[in-house]
């Protein structure tokens, strides 16, 4: 007979429950802690079904992978929500224990970079925030060298006939995708011929709407922030909301969006 299965110890709750570890005494630190910490079990989750949707859309199988990326779209939009629970915590509140945050930020959350990495928003300078030998500068080299969930979806498009450009979906390493007039010509076929193209389309939606909920995550994390530490810099060193700011024009799949000015 095997050791009995219990709820707290299928779970880990010992060792979850007791990852919290405030550095103050100040009432709303947990919630601080508890939040991110939340944030980053999501990102895992999220990161989970994006590699299971990719693994489907590599082999062709594009109607299992609506699923995985279906799913992604609802944690991403727990996620937003999430940030509604950190706006009850006031200017106040946070001064009372931000001074003993030093210098982290979630700028350096390497599961963050990788999730971007993963949609195809690649930038390979987030790799000086985590050191060489350590498992989030591997975790986040691994993502940034592999195929993105849109490298994977315009391969199909070629598989399907479609004439795309080798370039657009294999670069190397950590390169940035660049839009391409050809990608866009591709989905505009495919949008204008939706019956046809079925699989392919219903796969663009579910694109979009990743796309659509990250962009919404990003807006509200804005709001959040700007909300408790106005334009302050933030704890990592960057612009804080300007910063933020400037990654609301980051679009994964550029021309799932340009295209519909065109239809």
């Amino acid at each position: 007979m095997g050791e009995e299965v219990t709820y707290g110890g299928y779970l880990r709750l010992k060792e979850l429950l007791g990852a919290q570890q405030p550095r103050t005494g100040e009432h709303d630190e947990l919630l601080f802690v508890i939040l991110h910490q939340t944030m980053e079990l999501w990102m895992k989750q999220a990161i989970h079904e994006i590699g299971a949707a990719q693994e489907e859309v590599r082999s062709g199988n594009l109607v299992p992978a609506y699923k995985h990326l279906a799913r992604v779209s609802r944690i991403q939009a727990v996620m937003t929500q999430t940030w509604d629970i950190l706006a009850t915590m006031t200017p106040a509140d946070y001064l009372n224990f931000r001074g003993q945050l030093g210098t982290s930020s979630g700028f350096q959350s390497a599961q963050f970079r990788v999730l971007e990495a993963k949609l195809g928003l690649k930038d390979a300078s987030f790799l000086k925030y985590h050191p060489e030998g350590g498992n989030d500068h591997a975790l986040l080299a691994n993502a940034l060298a592999a195929p993105s969930l849109y490298d994977d979806a315009l391969l199909q498009l070629a598989t399907a006939g479609f004439d795309i450009p080798k370039s657009a979906y294999e670069r190397p390493a950590g390169a940035r995708y660049e839009p391409s007039e050809a990608v866009e010509n591709a989905w505009l076929t495919v949008y204008r011929d939706t019956q046809k193209y079925w699989a392919l389309y219903q796969l663009a939606e579910k694109l979009i709407d990743l796309d659509d909920a990250f962009l919404t995550w990003r807006h509200k994390h804005v709001i959040t922030v700007e909300r408790i530490i106005g334009m302050k810099r933030g704890t990592g060193g960057t612009e804080g909301v300007g910063y933020l700011q400037k990654t609301l024009a980051r679009r994964a799949f550029p021309e799932l969006w340009s295209l519909r000015t065109k239809l």
